[in-house]
Order: C-alpha cells, then sequence, then structure tokens
C-alpha cells in the first residue's frame, strides 16, 4: 500500500539527501500531488544550500585570522550616526568556531521581525556580547566619528572576554589588539553581521523607551532619523535632551532661535 500525501510530505522533512532512496522511490511515483511536494522539497533544499554557501563566504575573515593562530575574534559595528536624536550604539560579539547562524546579515538588509528573531539566535549562542552606548550629549561634544570610535572601544571592554583580534566595519581603533577594518564588513563577515544586528535592536530598544518620554517626537517610528513628521516636530516643539544638538537642520534651529 503506497503512503498517503501528508506521510510522504512529512517524510521528506526529515530529508536532505538528494540520494536518500526515499527520495528516488518518491521520483518514480506517477502520483501528481507526490511530484509537486518533490519541486518543492528540491526549491528548498537548493536555497538551503545558497544559504550555506552565502554564510561559509562570509566565514572567510574569521577562517583566515583563525590560520594565523586567533582565537577570539570580535566582530564589531555600530549604529545610529545619522540620526537627529538618540545615542550611537556599538556592538561587540564574538561567535564560536561552530557557529551556524541562517539568516544573519547586513541588518540593514533585514525587516523588524526577522532582527528581533536572529537577535535572540545570537544572544544564544555568542560566546560574548559587548554593548557600548555614547549619548547625544557627548556626541555632540566629540563629533560624531569619535563618538563611534568610543563607542566601539566601550563595545569591547564591556565583553567578558578579551578579544585577541578584531574584525570592524570601515574603521581602525587604537587599542593594542590585532584588527582588520573591512569595508560594508557587515555584508562580509558574520561577526559584523551578527554585531550589526545586535547593536541595531538594541537602539532601537532603546528608542521606543524614548518615545514613551516623548511621544511627539514618535522615535518608535523614526528611530531618531530626520523624518519629515520628525523635523516638523521639532520645529513645533524645540529639541529635547536627547537631540544632537550639533547636527544640522537642530544647530541652525537653536542658532535662529537665540
Amino acid at each position: 500500500m503506497k503512503q498517503t500525501i501528508k506521510e510522504i510530505e512529512s517524510t521528506l522533512r526529515t530529508i536532505s539527501d538528494d540520494e536518500d532512496p526515499f527520495i528516488k522511490k518518491c521520483l518514480l511515483d506517477e502520483r501528481k500531488g507526490v511530484q509537486e511536494l518533490i519541486k518543492r522539497w528540491k526549491k528548498k533544499q537548493e536555497i538551503q544550500f545558497a544559504e550555506k554557501e552565502r554564510l561559509r563566504k562570509m566565514m572567510q575573515y574569521e577562517n583566515e585570522a583563525r590560520k594565523q593562530g586567533y582565537q577570539l575574534i570580535a566582530g564589531i559595528d555600530e549604529v545610529g550616526r545619522g540620526p537627529l536624536a538618540g545615542p550611537v550604539v556599538a556592538a561587540a560579539v564574538i561567535l564560536p568556531n561552530d557557529a551556524y547562524l541562517p539568516g544573519v546579515n547586513d541588518s540593514k538588509k533585514l525587516s523588524i521581525k526577522r532582527r528581533e528573531e536572529l537577535y535572540k539566535v545570537i544572544i544564544e549562542k555568542a560566546v560574548a556580547v559587548g554593548i557600548g552606548i555614547i549619548s547625544a550629549k557627548d556626541i555632540d561634544e566629540l563629533n560624531i566619528y569619535q563618538a563611534t570610535k568610543k563607542a566601539m572601544l566601550g563595545a569591547i571592554q564591556q565583553l567578558n572576554l578579551l578579544p585577541d583580534y578584531l574584525l570592524i566595519d570601515a574603521m581602525k581603533l587604537d587599542v593594542p589588539v590585532s584588527q582588520q577594518s573591512i569595508i560594508k564588513g557587515d555584508s562580509l563577515s558574520i561577526s559584523i553581521a551578527s554585531a550589526s544586528i545586535v547593536a541595531k535592536v538594541y537602539r532601537d530598544r532603546l528608542m521606543v523607551e524614548y518615545s514613551k518620554k516623548y511621544p511627539q517626537y514618535q522615535f518608535e517610528r523614526n528611530m531618531g532619523y530626520g523624518t519629515s513628521e520628525h523635523l516638523q516636530a521639532i520645529r513645533t516643539y524645540g529639541p529635547t535632551p536627547i537631540h544632537r544638538k550639533s547636527f544640522s537642520p537642530i544647530r541652525e534651529m537653536i542658532k535662529n532661535n537665540q
């Protein structure tokens, strides 16, 4: 007696090898429903294979560092350079050697829901995670470039393990640790991509909290970026303590009101 379509579908979920005898058996089954299941199974395998290949390429910098003898490799990235309000946040993430994190990518390429899901996975699987936060006030005093560096250094200091190698997104840090600066590193390195997700989710959560204190600025929607609604709120209500007074057009607004 032949298996039902439902039984075949259930069995296919447990198989990943196209040489499996069950796959060959299904290919000989002339039922249209079975052939449709096989078609879907093959498509799923192709997607999974492509994802494994993408992640394998994203491990190239980590693997190269390990060949040189480094063990604790921290990926570092920041979010929040461009907004008019809120802090700049950096994250440092040390992943285990055998980390397999399907879906991890540059945080800007992911939906809010997917970032939240991956954030939990990264926090759970990482060897160590550190967060560095620099306030709007400090950004005004330091400038955004120096504030970003300071946030990254803060993230490293918050790690409960001292890394012996740093992979940094488009930045060099003045620390006595071997490092590599990678342009667009959040798309090229699994560790930096993980850091970009952690930093983004952490900062977004901070901005949602700020939105409760300053509801008229809609920080829960704009995350501090200069949307038209946000700019109108600044013109109407003025800047808050978390606005960056050195950033245009807030700087000009303040000058004009003096």
